[in-house]
């Protein structure tokens, strides 16, 4: 079976820090040549894969100020359909742009919807619904008004992510600084439940950090590390009491509810979205639908057993599980 993985090019693959698309390319990409299969990265040019990369694209343009994203974009979709010829599987993971090449290829197209940024994006999918085989990456992800071939859960290598029986006393928001994830309800929930809170992401949106996160720094109970990756992540999400995960928007899927988990740190989240698929309330943290919610679930996190938290994520959301799922699907499409 011969794959072409068609990746983001907003940031490398895999991401040195933010990136989730771009990773969760990558974790599928390593787990398929694991198991024997042929499979091409199409990224940018500074990406790596024990594969074979094929990137035209020198490097991200959420890094190079330097890279037009939209020339790049469709000269880097561009660059597998003229290709695709070459392969049994084009797997798109790169949003909708792609779709509008599908026809123009015999090769099969599963396209893995990692989210609507906006209801305005829904026609392209609508358009091509008969000619890509969609993946949701959570039944709460998946509209009403498209056909779907499957729903996925992504999956992450759990031995990347060491166990912490302990943690710490300190809360912690990994995250985009964005109105979306919560970080100011993070920080007024830490606050009245008198924790220190640890906070790690990019800035996105630059107007709200300075408005709702910046005041805050000048206490000593709050810690703002900037975005980390490598280690340091690792380190960071495996340190805490719990992570405070106080989203204000449908979120499809959250990478860092189940690394978390891995490393033992239970998850206080939002009812919303995908968290009922991934958080079993009193079992590996607690859904919420407010602050003070959240502040007496702070209070209630001896409940918590963190080994079960890393065996939920062993059983439902390793990258195993993730490619083996896929693979089906391939083989289905394939016949």
């Amino acid at each position: 079976m011969r794959i072409a993985m068609l990746a983001p090019i907003s940031w490398r693959t895999p991401p040195r820090h933010y990136g989730p698309w771009e990773l969760v390319t990558s974790l599928l990409t390593e787990a398929l040549l694991a198991r024997g299969v042929d499979v091409t990265l199409f990224a940018t040019r500074d990406s790596h894969t024990a594969g074979t990369l094929a990137g035209i694209c020198p490097a991200p343009y959420s890094e190079d100020p330097t890279i037009d994203a939209k020339v790049w974009e469709l000269l880097h979709v561009a660059h597998v359909f003229e290709r695709a010829g070459e392969f049994d599987i084009i797997h798109n993971q790169a949003d909708f742009v792609p779709l509008a090449f599908s026809r123009l290829a015999n090769t099969p197209v599963v396209t893995t919807i990692h989210g609507f940024s906006s209801e305005r994006i829904l026609p392209a999918f609508k358009a091509y619904e008969d000619r890509a085989h969609y993946v949701a990456i959570s039944a709460a992800d998946r509209h009403p008004d498209l056909r779907y071939a499957a729903t996925i859960h992504h999956g992450i290598r759990i031995e990347d992510f060491p166990f912490d029986p302990v943690g710490s006393e300190d809360l912690l928001f990994f995250g985009r600084i964005h109105p979306d994830k919560g970080a100011a309800e993070a920080i007024a929930a830490a606050r009245a439940a008198g924790r220190r809170l640890v906070m790690a992401g990019i800035i996105q949106d630059r107007g709200y950090h300075d408005a709702q996160v910046a005041p805050a720094l000048e206490s000593e109970s709050l810690v703002y590390l900037g975005p980390v990756g490598g280690s340091a992540r690792t380190q960071t999400l495996g340190s805490a009491k719990a992570l405070l995960h106080l989203i204000n928007f449908e979120e499809p899927f959250g990478l860092s509810v189940i690394e978390a988990l891995a490393c033992g740190t239970p998850v206080i989240a939002s009812r919303r979205g995908s968290m009922p698929e991934l958080i079993e309330h009193g079992v590996t943290g607690f859904l919420v639908d407010s602050i003070e919610e959240a502040v007496a679930a702070i209070a209630r996190l001896s409940e918590i057993d963190r080994a079960a938290c890393r065996a939920a994520v062993a059983a439902r959301f390793t990258v195993e599980r993730m490619a083996d799922r896929y693979l089906k699907l391939y083989r289905s499409i394939l016949g």
